[in-house]
């Protein structure tokens, strides 16, 4: 039995899928953003628009968020290649949702789900945060697999946290297929992660941009696209077990959302 995870991933991706190398070289891409309108998104106008051909998502200090809120695909994904060139100015943080769900019952515009953050802090950018459920992931540089009770374990690094200037354009990229997500960043990866806890992994859902509540902020996104891989690609805890070398995670948990405003 291979047990080790590095391996494990790359053999799977080699036999599920193309390899990471080879896909930013192939067809099959599709734009989901014109470059013009929000045509296929929905969002809050208020904080939604195009500027410089690009997606752009503003907040002030003026009128701030009372919680996160996102710009949604009209679309849903499974497997999955995305890429994305990202800039992000002030002081504050964003990210993409994947396979998340709209949570409509909390609040205007809100999503929750896997995310690849996009923050001002070198360690949290690229990593695997999961929106309005189990907190964060896998941090910038990390291997992690998590097991079929929820526990996270760090199985190896991906390789030293990038530096980089985030009000400069970057490109993001994700690839999901099974249990299997990575994440990259200007063609390096981020973020590996097996997923094992079916009680708390997504499988397929919508795509979302993110605004974050707090500081002012302004996010955009441009050359958005999206590339749909084949079905398969899961490993399962006997063929992708927790190593006896891996490091627990201390309680990683999410914080406390704040409580939705009651319509009066």
């Amino acid at each position: 039995m291979i047990r080790h995870y590095h391996l494990i991933l790359l053999l799977s991706l080699l036999i599920g899928t193309p390899s990471l190398g080879l896909l930013a070289a192939e067809p099959g891409f599709e734009s989901i953003f014109d470059g013009k309108t929000l045509k296929g998104w929905s969002g809050d106008s208020k904080l939604w628009s195009v500027q410089d051909g690009a997606i752009t998502g503003v907040t002030t200090d003026e009128a701030p968020l009372e919680y996160n809120k996102f710009l949604i695909w009209d679309g849903q994904v499974a497997n999955f290649h995305l890429r994305a060139k990202v800039r992000l100015i002030g002081n504050s943080n964003s990210g993409i949702q994947y396979r998340s769900k709209h949570l409509k019952d909390e609040g205007e515009f809100v999503v929750g789900g896997y995310q690849l953050d996009i923050h001002p802090k070198p360690e949290n950018n690229g990593m695997l945060y999961h929106e309005r459920g189990r907190g964060i992931v896998a941090l910038h540089g990390q291997k992690v697999i998590v097991d079929n009770a929820g526990d996270k374990w760090i199985t190896g690094t991906t390789g030293p946290v990038q530096q980089i200037k985030l009000e400069e354009w970057n490109t993001f990229e994700i690839i999901a297929t099974g249990n299997i997500l990575v994440h990259k960043l200007n063609g390096k990866v981020t973020a590996e992660i097996i997923d094992h806890d079916e009680a708390g992994r997504l499988m397929k859902g919508i795509i979302a941009l993110q605004v974050h509540r707090g500081p002012a902020m302004r996010v955009q996104l441009k050359d958005v696209e999206l590339k749909r891989l084949p079905v398969g690609g899961m490993l399962s805890l006997k063929y992708a077990p927790i190593p006896a070398d891996a490091k627990k995670v201390p309680g990683r948990k999410p914080k406390k959302k704040p409580a939705k405003a009651k319509a009066k």
